[in-house]
């Protein structure tokens, strides 16, 4: 067997950015040399990832394994350099991801996802825009239990929206059959993905790294809660869900408009997946029992809180303690595994940074240049946010664009007299919505555009679109809704 050693060129790349910062870039004033030194192993973790040097979980065992050795963290003391390179694992909402993402294995093993997907399908499949809506809506269903957006947009829906377009004689590779139906379904598939992923916490991974870094810009004693997080989410959410296919059909119409026969296919579907089985029950009431523990009502009714990590853990032990799954199937699940471990090491470069002052430092300098354009703060928090969001065109990766970018902006725009929670709201929704740039601005891009129903410039004009009415809903009616809650 062949060795797959590191890419050269992404990897020499990586490794000239950390000596260029560590040796030859002086640390500027008012920060300390070991920072500095953190922050040059951080860019070149970045850069490592970007370039795709390495699959991230072996970066950031590198990255884990280098600030140990370095002691940056703390100079002279390599038990306490190691200890921090480890403390990532310490972080709940890691641990929330990595077992929510073991948990949604049941749905494709049960059939449960395809179930609710084709049985939306019966019921508003009439028209082509009716299945648009049904696999956006079925989406939604899943995406609080589904941490991992591709395998929600990708693993799941995907399938189904191939099935139905093929069913109508709307086939990939073939510009006239794919716009019968697949071009705007496919772009309905995947333009979902963002939305449903800002929605909940536990609908993609980077959320709660969110989350940490919202805590430690506006203070450590805040956390936003899962249900803080939905509740804000909903409105500006469902708008967006409602409007986005109406965009794509003006965009790009179907040329198949009724589809009187889509009911009865999805009901065929339907009978093939069988009787609502003792595994789908089991998966259905745990998802809703996640969902109550999730929301607080434990908390509401009973006055007991449940912590939402501690209820992934419950969810998990159920559905193996039922066989609904096996301990093997959850550790062949290498997707959450990974990102645990990756979770850990970008959360711990991320503290650290922020605990030796440098995210500080360079938020001061992003507001600095901004002060001296003399805009007020609204007009300066649109320019960051609109920074944040279209320098996702030179990411290939949203855990890499956030944690490089989310915490000094957060900083920088409250320096900068936004309020903190308007601020911090839509940084954190944006960081999802971003996706819909690029076809390769997320996981589950490649899989959908990858299965050939709409042309490159396609997909990007309809994200550039769809970037812009999605960041005028959420930072418009949205920040009406969360001055309402009263957020800011």
């Amino acid at each position: 067997m062949g060795l797959k050693p590191v890419k050269l060129i992404p990897g020499m790349i990586s490794l000239i950015i950390i000596l260029l910062i560590w040796f030859v870039i002086p640390a500027p004033d008012g920060v300390s040399q070991n920072a500095w030194q953190l922050l040059a192993l951080f860019i070149g973790t970045i850069a490592a990832i970007i370039g795709k040097a390495l699959p991230i979980g072996a970066i950031s065992v590198i990255a884990i394994a280098t600030v140990a050795l370095t002691q940056v963290t703390h100079p002279g003391d390599a038990k306490a350099s190691l200890d921090a390179a480890l403390s990532g694992f310490s972080n709940s909402l890691i641990w929330l991801i990595g077992i929510s993402m073991m948990i949604s294995i049941s749905l494709n093993k049960t059939g449960l996802g395809a179930r609710i997907g084709y049985w939306l399908i019966s019921l508003f499949g009439k028209r082509t825009l009716g299945i648009a809506y049904s696999l956006t809506f079925s989406e939604l269903i899943l995406a609080p239990v589904t941490p991992s957006n591709t395998a929600r947009g990708g693993g799941i829906i995907h399938p189904i929206m191939k099935s139905i377009a093929t069913g109508f004689d709307s086939m990939p590779d073939d510009p006239a059959s794919s716009r019968k139906m697949g071009r705007f379904l496919a772009l309905v598939n995947y333009n979902t993905n963002p939305i449903t992923s800002a929605m909940f916490i536990t609908a993609t991974a980077p959320n709660p790294m969110i989350v940490n870094l919202i805590a430690e810009g506006l203070g450590a004693d805040f956390r936003l809660s899962w249900s803080a997080w939905a509740i804000a989410a909903i409105v500006p959410g469902m708008i967006s869900l409602l409007v986005m296919p109406l965009v794509i059909y003006l965009m790009c119409p179907p040329e198949i408009k009724k589809t009187p026969n889509a009911p009865q296919l999805a009901k065929r579907e339907l009978a093939k997946l069988g009787r609502f089985s003792l595994s789908e029950k089991i998966t259905a009431a745990v998802f809703l029992l996640l969902l109550l523990m999730w929301a607080e009502v434990p908390e509401m009714l009973f006055g007991f809180a449940i912590n939402p990590t501690t209820a992934a853990f419950i969810g998990l032990s159920i559905l193996l303690i039922t066989g609904v799954l096996t301990w093997d199937e959850a550790l062949r699940h290498k997707s959450a595994w990974d990102t645990i471990m990756w979770f850990s090491a970008l959360i711990m470069m991320a503290t650290y940074l922020g605990k030796l002052g440098l995210v500080s430092w360079l938020a001061g300098a992003v507001s600095h240049g901004i002060d001296t354009l003399g805009f007020g703060w609204i007009l300066s928090m649109l320019i960051l946010v609109l920074v944040y969001v279209y320098t996702h065109y030179f990411f290939a990766s949203t855990t890499a664009h956030i944690t490089a970018m989310f915490g000094a902006f957060l900083a920088a725009g409250i320096a900068l007299g936004a309020p903190p929670m308007l601020l911090a709201l839509t940084l954190a929704f944006s960081s999802s919505l971003m996706m819909s740039l690029t076809h390769y601005g997320t996981g589950t891009a490649p899989v959908i555009f990858g299965s050939n129903y709409t042309t490159l410039a396609e997909w990007w004009r309809v994200g550039f679109v769809m970037s812009v009415v999605n960041l005028a809903i959420w930072f418009y009616i949205g920040g009406l809704w969360w001055k309402v809650l009263g957020y800011w």
